[in-house]
Order: C-alpha cells, then structure tokens, then sequence
C-alpha cells in the first residue's frame, strides 16, 4: 500500500484503508490502553491523529515509549472522528518506527519556540508550523510567478550567477575567485593581477539578472528570470539578507505605463493565488504573525493602484503635518516610514511612485527632460504595499546610446566593462521596460513575518552561513 498524503487522509471519507507516513507532532497514553499520536508530514498545516491500542504487537514494547520528532509509518483504517475540531482520525493495524528521537536532547520540544532561537536550528525548523507554512506559501508564490508571465507568452531565461560587471554600480559584490589568497600574482603597480584568474578577469556573484535579461528582450521581446542575487552589504538588519531570491521580467516596445500596468497586474494575480490555494496556512498566520494578512491581499487583489510622481509624493509628505523620523526632502529617497504613510495613511491602497530624481537611481534607468525647475528625473517606478513599503523596483531602460553612455560616464562606469551592453542600444535599439520583485519581501508581505530571515529556508547574513 503507498503512503497517503496527510493533506489527502484528513480530507478522505471515513472508511478506507490507508496508510501514513510523518513524525510525531505530540502524543498522549491513557490508562485504558489507548496512545493518540499526532501525525504530521509537512503536506498541510493540519496533523491527523492516530489512535493505537495495546492489541498491536509492539504496543508495550515501542508505541508507549514513542516521543515526538520520531518518524513513524502507520497503516489502518480511517474513521469519523467523535472529538471536536477533526473530520476524521486513523486506527492503526500496525504502527512501524522509522527513526526514533532521544526526547531529552532533541532541539524542537512540543512547545512554542521564539524565531530567534529557531534561526540556530534552521535544520530542523521547518519541522514546526510556522516555517512549514512558510515554506507551502513560498513554494506556491514561486509557481504562481512561473503562471503567471508563462501564460502571457514570456519566456523564462536562465541568466548567469557569475557576473563581471555591478549592475546597480553600489559596489557591494561577492568575488569570485581562484586565486590563492596567500600568494596572489601582483601586476607591475603591486595589485592583484586578476588576468591569471580563472576567467581572467574580477568576477562577482551576481546582484540582478536585468542586463542580461534585457540582451534577451531585445531579441524574444518577453522574457523574466528567476533566481539566486547576492549582495555584499554589511548589515544585519531584518530586512537584509546577503543572499536572496529575485524575479525580473524584461519587455521590448515597453514604456513605464505598460510596465506599471503590469506590475499592478503580477502583483494582484500572486494575492488571488495565495488566496485560493493556502487558505489553511494563511489562517494560521493571520492568528499567528498579523490578524491583517488576509484582508490585506484581498484589498491588493481587489483595489485599483494609485500612481503619482516622486514629486507629488514629495509634496503630500511635505503637507501630511507628520514629524518624521527621516527629513522628506526633494532628491533624497523616501524611506519606509514615507512609503507606509502613502500606503495606508493617505491612498488606503497600493501606490506606484515614478519619475525619481536621477542622481538616486542607476544609470541604466531613462532620463526625463528636465522638469519646470531644471531638476532631472528619470522614468523609474517603485511600488509600495501596506506594512512593507517598497515591493517592486522598476523603470523604462534607457535606449539612447549617448545618453546611457553619458550616464555611464557620470556614474565612474567603465565603458569597457558594459560594452556589449551598449551594443543591445547599437544595432535595433527598442524602447524597453522591466522591474524586479524580491521573492523574500513578497514572503514577508503575505505572511506578516517581520524578520526576512525567516522567509528563507537557510538564511545568509553577515557571519551567518553555518548550514
């Protein structure tokens, strides 16, 4: 007989003949010679409860020594259940352990345990409710995305993890090198000659697939990649990992309009998504994490974007009458603070934010015409959701050559680094758009989890890769 699916045994009708496999959640022995197990095997929230009695063979010699975190393979007969809050339960035939558990040293007693103490067990974590449930909602996020550009015709592409030039040029990139750290070749000026490496030249650990996914629009027209980004950025913040998931879809004959629209439109397909198929998890975050989640993502799903410019926002900021915790000036970046006053102070709904002033964003980005105050912007969007701010990070690519080249130059950029990059603008150069969404944010917005290290099942901090 194959193993049924917890998720499948609490939903079957009673009277079929099953059998299970899990680890033991809790369990309990009464005097009547009864053991009622809780079962689960990570399918579902839910655990199915199987009753073993002192008819079976190793009753006495195995079953009333069971502890929980044991494996155990259970066969019987499923029947409906007389005690509140389950359909049906399980009466075991024959109840096999797999792998027993010293209940003393093992590390997830049936109790609650703080996030932060499960961070130092993230091996065994998943094995608790809240990190299953994470889990089952990030698996089902990352095929809605995968739905959602494969049935608008984009084609998903595999860009490199090794890259050799920064896109977002903040510097902070992993190295990747072969050179032996205690005897590196030097150059004539005394530098690390980097032409004896590997690939012969300073490689990095890539932080966005957007240039290369942007090779590949100017060529297939839609196209998104989905993948592993790294960042060196020393810090150890809750909303900083320096590993991390990032979904990054590319369009030819695309302005900022369109890209906005689409946006709005992924965003609100992911919330339906999660909506319909994770209901059970959803509900246990809404008790466990924020009471807000569920309707939040139906008010995604449901509610019209509002869109203004970064200088509209300015000014709103400016008049809301708020002491803020960070100045609201023109030309700086709005922080968090800002972004949730918009979201659910002033518009009570999502908002796109476009049209940044130049010198906070990347060179990449296309530049505006010079505004009635000669200040410089560029068609950039940022869009913003209730209690996270920034979810998505996006804008129109410049497809001029000497205006990307002069902002290249502006930016310290070596042309030699990003000259295939400007080729894409020399032969056939097309308007183009496209954004970026960090699965691990999206994570945390669904869910109401506050610290990103536990949106991802092994986590990568600043001295933090023990698994």
């Amino acid at each position: 007989m194959h193993n049924m699916l917890v998720k499948d045994a609490v939903a079957a009708k009673p009277g079929k003949e099953l059998a299970i496999a899990g680890w033991i959640r809790t369990l309990r022995s009464s005097k009547g010679g009864f053991s009622f197990i809780a079962i689960n095997d990570g399918s579902c929230l839910t655990s199915i409860q199987v009753v073993a009695d002192k008819a079976l063979d190793n009753y006495e010699s195995q079953i009333l020594h069971l502890t929980p975190g044991t494996s155990i393979e259970v066969s019987g007969k499923l029947v409906e259940s007389p005690a509140k809050g389950q359909h049906v339960e399980l009466h075991a035939s024959s109840v096999r352990v797999l792998g027993y558990v010293d209940a003393k040293k093992y590390p997830i007693q049936p109790k609650r345990h703080t996030l932060e103490f499960l961070r130092t067990q993230a091996h065994l974590r998943p094995r608790t409710n809240t990190f299953g449930a994470v889990a089952r909602v990030r698996s089902t996020v990352s095929m809605a995305i995968h739905e959602f550009f494969q049935s608008r015709s984009f084609i998903y592409i595999n860009t490199p993890i090794i890259a050799a030039s920064d896109c977002e040029g903040a510097g902070e990139l992993f190295r990747v090198t072969c050179i032996d750290p205690a005897n590196p070749p030097r150059d004539s000026q005394g530098s690390v000659n980097y032409a004896n490496d590997f690939f012969g030249r300073p490689t990095f650990l890539t932080v966005s697939g957007q240039l290369e996914a942007e090779a590949y629009a100017c060529a297939l027209g839609r196209v998104y990649t989905f993948g592993p980004t790294f960042r060196a950025e020393n810090s150890n913040t809750p909303h900083h990992l320096a590993e991390f998931w990032m979904v990054e879809p590319e369009m030819a004959f695309c302005d900022l309009a369109g890209n906005a629209d689409l946006a709005e439109e992924f965003l609100k397909s992911i919330c339906t998504t999660i909506l319909a198929k994770c209901g059970e998890d959803m509900e246990y975050f809404s008790k466990q994490t924020d009471k807000t989640v569920i309707d939040t993502l139906g008010h995604v799903a449901e509610k019209n974007f509002a869109r203004i410019t970064y200088t509209e926002a300015i000014s709103l900021l400016e008049d809301a009458g708020q002491e803020w915790q960070y100045p609201v000036v023109w030309g700086k970046d709005l922080q968090t603070e800002h972004e949730r006053f918009l979201t659910e102070q002033i518009f009570k709904t999502p908002v796109i934010i476009t049209d940044y002033p130049a010198a906070i964003k990347p060179f990449y980005m296309r530049l505006n015409d010079p505004d009635a105050d000669g200040r410089t912007t560029v068609r950039a969007m940022d869009v913003l959701v209730p209690r996270i701010g920034e979810i998505i990070g996006g804008s129109q690519r410049e497809e001029r050559l000497e205006t990307l080249q002069q902002r290249m130059a502006e930016g310290g950029l070596s042309a030699e680094d990003y000259w295939w990059y400007a080729d894409l603008r020399r032969y056939g150069t097309v308007p183009h758009s496209g954004f970026g969404l960090g699965l691990e944010r999206a994570i945390q917005f669904i869910t109401g989890i506050a610290n990103i290290r536990d949106v991802i099942p092994f986590p990568r901090t600043p001295r933090s890769a023990d698994f």
